[in-house]
């Protein structure tokens, strides 16, 4: 199942394919409470697919056959022991992907010529993506970070190793020789190759930097490079030889600080244009201005929810099952925003106070 969503996966995702494209959501659960529910459920959702594709006059018997044995493909590779909290398939002729999110989902199918990609982009703002450096005098590791893991990432050709005859990075950190270590040149050159590939995995991918090592490692990255400058340092060596859990346990406390860090900046950002009338508030209003390209900042409570229903100059509450309900009105909106270069924040419940879960500064 696919995890991390790329600008480049993204745009694969949205180009015109063969009618039908199907897209299936589902809401799953972490292992635990519901759990046993989400196979019944899947299926169902699954079989509905299957009965819009049989209804559906636009569909030949060849292009049925084809997305349906896609949705067993899909069906296979789901596994529902590590879900997360939302599932999404894709199906089309000749092709099939399967997406954890670790973001509630509605439960709905969809028959189009794009893919139905919102709630993945909301799930993936929400997830706040980061990238965290391990550096080393013979190793730099790259770790792709989300909201309670890091796994290592290959991109950009990480890991980078070193080799050097008689060479023992651990042994001199061990009698204290590190310092040194780093005066070397040609730890220097190593280290602005590393920064030179990091470079570009940030322009594929743009994320919140971290990097860890030793004080003097970090120094002399700085030095040698560019990119690292401006990321979050944290002095703890070691990691990159360590496993994903001990560089998780290491970046965690930073995580939760700079998260807390941002919440407040934006508070005080949307305090701020309520004295000069560029504040927004409410489903309604943010909806009109997301479409009219003017929000510069959007910020949503990670457990906010909406149903809502488009009665033709506003949206009104609705219930679930309200064949015009729209319950995915917030990933609309999150989406909607990215996609005119807003910058889209996720903050704990209760940090917008009064203002129903989701508020915005405008650029006019």
């Amino acid at each position: 199942m696919e995890h991390a969503l790329s600008p480049a996966t993204l745009a694969e995702l949205r180009r015109p394919r063969p009618y039908p494209a199907v897209s299936v959501l589902t809401p799953t659960h972490r292992r635990g409470s519901g759990s046993d529910q989400d196979p019944v459920r899947l299926r169902n959702v699954l079989a509905e697919a299957r009965k819009r594709l049989e209804a559906d006059p636009a569909v030949t018997r060849e292009r049925r056959a084809d997305v349906d044995a896609q949705l067993d493909r899909a069906l296979a590779e789901v596994d529902l022991a590590h879900a997360e909290d939302g599932l999404v398939i894709f199906a089309a002729p000749g092709e099939h992907q399967v997406w954890s999110l670790a973001r509630s989902v509605p439960e709905r199918v969809v028959l189009a010529d794009t893919f139905l990609t919102r709630n993945l982009v909301a799930a993936q703002a929400a997830e706040r993506p980061f990238w965290v450096l391990s550096v080393s005098a013979d190793q730099v590791t790259l770790w792709s970070g989300g909201p309670d893991r890091v796994v290592e990432d290959h991109a950009g050709g990480f890991p980078l190793t070193r080799s050097r005859p008689n060479f023992d990075a651990e042994r001199q950190e061990r009698i204290g020789d590190l310092p040194s270590t780093f005066r070397d040149e040609g730890t220097r050159q190593f280290l602005r190759e590393a920064d030179t590939a990091l470079a570009a995995v940030l322009r594929e991918q743009p994320r919140p930097l971290y990097v860890t090592g030793e004080r003097a490692a970090l120094s002399l990255l700085d030095e040698a490079g560019t990119v690292a400058r401006g990321a979050v340092h944290v002095g703890h060596g070691g990691l990159a030889h360590s496993g994903p859990e001990a560089v998780w346990q290491a970046i965690k406390p930073v995580l939760e600080a700079e998260e807390s860090k941002d919440a407040h900046s934006i508070v005080e950002e949307l305090t701020s244009a309520r004295g000069h009338r560029t504040f927004a508030a409410g489903l309604d209003e943010l909806w009109l201005s997301a479409r009219e390209g003017r929000v510069r900042l959007l910020a949503v409570e990670d457990g906010f929810r909406a149903v809502v229903r488009d009665d033709g100059d506003h949206l009104v509450p609705a219930e679930r099952g309200d064949l015009d309900a729209r319950d995915d009105i917030v990933d609309e909106i999150v989406e909607q925003c990215l996609e005119t270069g807003a910058k889209v924040r996720f903050v704990p419940d209760g940090t917008l106070g009064e203002e129903d879960g989701i508020a915005g500064v405008l650029r006019f």
